[in-house]
């Protein structure tokens, strides 16, 4: 590990951004606009009412592909204003160029964020090298500890192990969102690395606890904190028996937030809840009436009914 970095956050503490975050989504207003009271209100509920320790703010759930550099910035301003002494609130920085995303980090950390998530950039598939050299000058270029995101399938390629290995070396990379769904290339970087790993699936959040990660960004979240948390504090109790038992009772909101894109279901339900979320930005779709049926189904398998 290079320890060129003097301003380098401790790693000792093997849970940097806590066990439970949720990638939030960025409440509009009925025209479409920002709703910064509302993001500020959701926010609150996360934290104060379903236990999150930290918040993803303009990820791909705060539908980051349509909002502008300058909403991303006025959302994190008001959310860490709102949560930001009790959550630790990481900004979506991520795109695929590596000037912009440097910018946006600058933004993010004036802003007053307490760390980044910067996904691996999508569309114009860089080699190994290039994913390299993006991560790295991210990393450089801010004062934030950084949690990578490894999401092969949306994009179109994976940051290899020996990649991870080697960013791991960078004293302010310390997190990885793993969405790679392969728990044995997660296994073979944790034994090799410092990285603390975050289920970057809902449904795998359990499972990947075994092979030694720390929580999950979780989507489904916005609805299953309390439980999630539960389930990830029994697993490290020694208590298995009770996070099966979670894991199972959860599983159908957990695969069943996914049935359509995230956001789309997220904030049908949010809305049902009486919660701020309002509409989706095109290119995305509000749900229709048969996916919110079916999300009220997929509430009620997991216990957690949504009001009619």
């Amino acid at each position: 590990m290079t320890h060129d970095h003097p301003a380098a956050p401790d790693r000792s503490a093997s849970r940097p951004f806590g066990r439970l975050i949720t990638a939030m989504v960025t409440p509009f207003a009925a025209d479409g606009s920002l709703d910064l009271d509302g993001a500020v209100r959701l926010a609150q509920h996360l934290v104060d009412e379903q236990g999150n320790d930290a918040l993803v703010l303009n990820g791909t759930t705060g539908e980051s592909p349509t909002t502008s550099d300058a909403e991303k910035e006025n959302l994190i301003r008001a959310v860490v204003e709102a949560v930001g002494d009790r959550a630790r609130i990481l900004a979506g920085v991520g795109t695929n160029d590596t000037r912009h995303t440097i910018e946006l980090a600058a933004q993010a950390e004036k802003a007053g964020a307490h760390g980044l998530l910067v996904v691996t950039p999508y569309y114009n598939k860089p080699p190994q090298s290039g994913l390299l050299r993006h991560f790295t000058a991210v990393a450089d270029g801010t004062g934030l500890p950084i949690m990578l995101y490894d999401i092969p399938h949306r994009a179109g390629t994976a940051i290899a192990t020996d990649t991870l290995v080697r960013l791991a070396e960078h004293g302010r990379i310390v997190a990885v969102k793993d969405a790679k769904g392969d728990l044995t290339a997660t296994s073979e970087v944790l034994a090799r690395t410092d990285l603390a790993y975050y289920s970057g699936e809902d449904a795998l959040t359990l499972p990947a606890l075994a092979v030694g990660t720390v929580g999950v960004v979780g989507t489904s979240t916005h609805f299953t904190g309390v439980q999630t948390k539960q389930m990830i504090e029994a697993y490290e109790a020694g208590d298995h028996a009770t996070a099966l038992a979670l894991h199972r009772r959860l599983l159908p909101l957990y695969t069943g937030i996914f049935r359509t894109q995230g956001v789309i279901l997220v904030k049908a339900g949010l809305a049902a809840k009486g919660l701020p979320a309002g509409p989706v930005r095109p290119p995305l779709v509000d749900a229709t009436a048969d996916e919110l049926a079916q999300l009220r189904a997929d509430c009620a398998a997991a216990g957690l009914a949504l009001p009619e």
